[in-house]
């Protein structure tokens, strides 16, 4: 009977823990703009660095 309340307990804390860290992930998302500008710097540096090594 306790291992049965125990079980639905734990089962509970675990899907509150799931939500908890989506509902986390999304608000703490990286916006499109920041995305972008981060993918262009990389690959600028890149060009950079083969252009300097040719």
């Amino acid at each position: 009977m306790i291992a049965k309340i125990w079980k639905k307990i734990l089962l509970l804390i675990l899907i509150i823990a799931c939500l908890f860290n989506v509902i986390n992930k999304i608000v703490h998302k990286a916006s499109m703009k920041e995305e972008v500008s981060a993918s262009a710097e990389y690959v600028q540096k890149k060009l950079e660095s083969e252009n300097n090594n040719n």
